[in-house]
């Protein structure tokens, strides 16, 4: 059955009048879905019985709730939906100041980097606008319940390639930051990509925020451990960047996971100045998965065995962070030290592997 969650204003008006409902019913439906966020349709009262069985008839609210939550030591919570026989994972990180949820847009990921857990599900579809809403509805309603600190920030940088499902995830995006919809600013949602070149419409035709994962600034280096380099280049990713303006509220950042001795050097600090130069922006510095908890080996197991290489992701020490932090950021290049979050559930910068 059709799904409500995640259509338009203007889609939901043609919704109300196919079952015989005025063309002003659609706002209401919106203000249920978006704003109310029922799952159920007796609970919308302003919409006359009838009008709700003929819906209910043709149409379902398109809501789920996690069929699993994991609970890290750090208080980082793990989610997992089912999805159309599939399942994905979403990612919740209390912090002091904010609550951000990290959320799925496809199913798996397609784009094979060799340190990355959830490249070793490979690719099993992309999700539909209502799949990443109701992630973000679901989690925040269980939040509210159990008296924990609502959302404040949105990151799609859980399973997936944003850009490669762009209209679902625009369609999202417009919705949660509708007037119409949840009235969300662009500025709290921020959204991923290794660099491709559907990133140039979304950098059109989206306000949020964007973060690229970087990793390596040497080309052949990166091409190495994350094959999309080969279709579109680092450079050509940087260049297309330096076309906008970052200068002002919305932002660009670089998310770089640090391996002893492959990617910290001052070698590749001094690179990094090199390719960055003249782009308003800032660097995310992440830990590899520096525990030796047995989630983590398991981790790095199938990382090793998706790389199909001898190679070895040795994360880089404190020191080595630290020196490359203070380095680049006195450059003129802000850098800052992320906290790694739920490595102990598998929830990590990652690691996303939609466990059942």
């Amino acid at each position: 059955m059709e799904s409500l969650l995640g259509k338009t204003l203007s889609e939901l008006k043609e919704v109300a009048q196919s079952v015989g409902l005025p063309s002003f019913a659609g706002k209401q439906l919106a203000q249920w879905l978006y704003v109310q966020r029922v799952t159920d349709f007796d609970l919308m009262t302003n919409i006359s019985i009838k009008g709700r069985e003929a819906l209910k008839a043709s149409y379902s609210i398109g809501r789920s709730t996690p069929v699993r939550e994991a609970i890290s030591v750090d208080g980082t919570s793990k989610y997992l939906f089912a999805v159309g026989g599939q399942f994905v994972e979403s990612v919740y990180i209390p912090e002091e100041d904010r609550a951000t949820l990290c959320v799925s847009s496809q199913v798996g990921c397609q784009m094979g980097c060799r340190f990355c857990m959830t490249g070793t599900l490979g690719f099993h579809g992309n999700l539909t606008a209502a799949d990443i809403l109701n992630q973000v509805f679901s989690i925040d309603q269980r939040l509210t319940t159990n008296d924990k600190r609502p959302l404040t920030n949105l990151v799609l940088m859980g399973e997936g390639e944003p850009m490669n499902n762009l209209d679902e995830v625009l369609r999202a995006l417009n919705i949660l930051t509708a007037d119409y919809g949840c009235g969300w600013s662009p500025k709290r949602i921020t959204v991923s990509t290794v660099g491709i070149p559907a990133m140039k419409r979304f950098i059109e035709e989206s306000d949020c925020h964007m973060a690229v994962s970087l990793h390596n600034p040497f080309p052949a280096e990166r091409a190495a451990i994350m094959p999309a380099e080969k279709l579109f280049s680092i450079t050509d990713v940087v260049a297309l960047l330096k076309q906008y303006d970052w200068s002002h509220q919305r932002r660009v950042s670089f998310e770089y996971i640090c391996w002893s001795g492959q990617n910290d050097t001052p070698r590749h600090a001094k690179e990094l100045l090199h390719l960055l130069k003249g782009l308003p922006c800032r660097i995310n510095l992440i830990r590899f998965h520096d525990s030796n908890s047995e989630a983590v080996q398991q981790c790095n197991a199938l990382t090793a065995k998706r790389s199909n290489s001898e190679a070895v992701f040795s994360s880089s020490d404190e020191k080595a962070m630290e020196w490359l932090r203070d380095y680049l950021t006195d450059h003129g290049l802000t850098t800052t030290i992320r906290k790694s979050r739920g490595e102990d559930i598998l929830a990590a910068c990652g690691m996303l592997v939609a466990q059942q």
